[in-house]
């Protein structure tokens, strides 16, 4: 297989989270501060790797996204969505005790799941408000239903909470709107105490919770969930929660992404273009390579099943986890993210690196393969093994010995391996080949470059852009640079406007470096310092560029 020297950095992003450091977080905000997250909690999430999202609420039955048609609706919209639609919810296929089953065999450690979301209809028996599935045809405790379910298959139950509540707006005249200062709770007294009152509910009525995704801002309602439970961990709130996107390169600590399988998080039979198990399958090894959790998201239709498209994509990513989940739980990044196609995880607190081989080109079967690896060093202990295989039989082929060798040369490990185990009955198997290797160093350092800040020049205008390459990792020549891009602060899953690069600089030493923009129209921005090894490019934190009109 060849082995591409470059590096992939996943362009679906949003502000201030993508293209840190390796190994480093620089953002422009810190959920973490004041965090009463408990470290051996924080360190068991980080275990966990891989949850499910469940997004489902009243809505559902229209095809709508969730709770936002609401903002900006007319009043005879919001009239027949908070007393219309609550008269038709039926889910008459609901059985949680199989997207359980599905979730276990897909390799999810951990469910969330919307309790409720912006528009205030709770899926749970709440004493608070009538906004409920308690008055609704099918009057039933949806939530505890979930969270028996999956408790049964050893899967942690996790809440879905937004502080913001349009139906409560809605009764106390206010303009229905996300964001703005006036309609937080923080501003509103009452809006807090009705969050506040519906937190306790989830937190003492349903047993002990793992997790909590507060969905809008988290204060006074974070605090009491840890009061309430101090072993749960507070996610969004309290933790880096990327949405749509896996950042550019590892993060320090503990984070989780949160994505879609499709373009919408609750279910839509229109309109709605699914991405493929083999791209979810990718998105979780880079997300696990780069330190975080995936929040693989479902959206159940209006009788309770799951769409066809995702029950068959959690069923492709279930043989694949049934393969490979070895190097999916208790692992952290390695020194190095990746090495083109080919991405790493390491075993916590051993010497043992996976190697997934995540080529476009899918792996024949029963054919050699020879990879190199520049940043992984064997010792005398060090074996290497296909994960799922023995590494003794090929089947219908006797003579055939498919065990894995290695060497260790001057410019890397070099491998000699085979896929051998049949999957499908066409023997071909789309998704990466992951390759445990045991007892091993690093060789590699990687250089570090940080991301400035920007300034006009008063006479031309131009936007200065100011880089620093703080670490070279004992390379020289490299090149440096900087990458920028229009974003679009509000949510939306049209996606950013596509990197734009500078022209790269050769430096032979660590020190500050710049570049200036001499035509860049009003708007919003984001840019990011760029360092080009022979091996990795790597990129500083994404730092905001305002440009007045």
């Amino acid at each position: 297989m060849r082995n591409k020297l470059f590096f992939l950095a996943i362009l679906i992003a949003m502000p201030s989270f993508c293209g840190q450091p390796l190994g480093v977080a620089q953002t422009n905000s810190n959920p973490e501060e004041g965090s009463l997250n408990k470290a051996d909690r924080v360190e068991w999430f980080r275990d966990q790797g891989f949850g499910l999202f469940i997004h489902w609420s009243v809505d559902d039955q229209l095809g709508v996204t969730i709770s936002h048609s609401l903002v900006g609706a007319s009043e005879d919209y919001t009239d027949r969505f908070f007393n219309e639609l609550p008269k038709t919810f039926d889910p008459e296929q609901f059985n949680p005790q199989s997207w359980a089953r599905l979730a276990k065999l897909a390799g999810m450690r951990y469910v969330v799941f919307t309790t409720k979301h912006h528009s205030g209809f709770a899926m749970y028996n709440t004493a608070t408000t009538s906004f409920s599935v308690m008055h609704t045809p099918f009057h039933r405790d949806i939530t505890a239903e979930v969270f028996k379910a999956f408790r049964d298959q050893g899967i942690a139950p996790g809440v879905y909470f937004s502080p913001d509540d349009f139906y409560w707006l809605h009764k106390e005249g206010k303009l229905i709107q996300r964001r703005l200062p006036e309609v937080q709770p923080v501003n509103n007294p009452g809006l807090m105490a009705y969050d506040q009152a519906q937190i306790e509910e989830l937190l003492t009525k349903y047993g002990p919770i793992s997790l909590i995704f507060l969905d809008g801002q988290p204060t006074g309602l974070r605090e009491l969930a840890w009061k309430l439970q101090p072993d749960i961990v507070v996610t969004r709130g309290a933790l880096l929660t990327p949405e749509q996107y896996v950042p550019g390169t590892a993060l320090k600590g503990a984070w989780e992404t949160c994505l879609t399988m499709s373009q919408a998080w609750q279910y839509q039979p229109q309109n709605n273009p699914y991405k493929s198990g083999r791209e979810l399958i990718r998105t979780l090894i880079q997300t696990r390579a780069k330190g975080g959790n995936l929040l693989l998201d479902v959206g159940p239709k209006p009788n309770g099943e799951l769409p066809i498209e995702e029950e068959d994509r959690l069923r492709e990513i279930a043989l694949w986890m049934f393969v490979n989940s070895e190097s999916i739980y208790s692992v952290r990044p390695w020194v190095i993210t990746n090495e083109g196609d080919v991405w790493f995880t390491k075993r916590k607190n051993e010497n043992t690196v996976y190697a997934m081989i995540d080529s476009d080109k899918p792996w024949p079967h029963g054919e050699w393969q020879d990879i190199v690896l520049h940043s992984v060093g064997a010792t005398d202990s060090t074996e290497v093994t296909v994960l799922g295989e023995n590494g003794k039989v090929l089947e219908y082929r006797p003579t055939v010995n498919p065990k894995p060798t290695w060497e260790m040369k001057n410019d890397g490990l070099h491998i000699h391996a085979m896929r051998a185990q049949r999957l499908q009955d066409n023997y071909k198997w789309p998704n990466p080949v992951v390759l445990r290797i045991t007892e091993v160093k690093p060789t590699f350092t990687p250089p570090v470059v940080k991301t400035g800040t920007s300034s006009v020049d008063p006479s031309s205008h131009a936007e200065l852009l100011q880089g620093d390459l703080e670490e070279t990792g004992g390379s020289s020549p490299l090149e440096v640079g900087f990458e920028y891009r229009a974003i679009n602060e509000e949510d939306t899953h049209a996606g950013p406007k596509l990197w734009i690069a500078t022209p790269l600089q050769s430096v032979n030493k660590k020190g500050p470096f710049s570049y200036e923009l001499t035509t860049l129209p009003p708007g919003t921005y984001e840019f990011h310092a760029v360092v080009k090894h022979p091996l990795v490019t790597l990129f500083g934190a994404d730092v905001k560029i305002q440009r007045a009109k």
